[in-house]
């Protein structure tokens, strides 16, 4: 069975741990099944490319990996919170929100 995430693509977040700790990206994907994001800009190595049709030269090229999405935290207004999720009175759906500003996550 797979967890429920509070995280999402497209979602802003910080790394809170590791040697991308401070820096702040977009998540591009997410793996459920290893609770791994890959965030834009973050936790990049270098991936060194035989020549091929895509790149002739080949080379060393950086590329974001993967990190556990318990490193990650939420940023809203500039500042880190948590998610919690809760039943809205209008469609009956659960709903994201703030913790720190209790305003619905979309």
């Amino acid at each position: 069975m797979q967890k429920k995430l509070k995280l999402r693509k497209g979602d802003l977040v910080k790394v809170m741990t590791g040697t991308s700790k401070g820096k702040e990206g977009k998540i591009i994907s997410i793996d459920r099944k290893s609770l791994r994001a890959i965030v834009e800009g973050v936790n990049l190595v270098s991936r060194h490319t035989k020549p091929n049709s895509k790149s002739p030269q080949g080379g060393i090229v950086k590329k974001e990996a993967p990190i556990h999405i318990s490193n990650l935290m939420y940023v809203e207004g500039g500042k880190t919170t948590r998610i919690g999720r809760k039943l809205d009175e209008k469609t009956g759906k659960l709903v994201r929100f703030s913790i720190k500003s209790n305003e619905v996550i979309k």
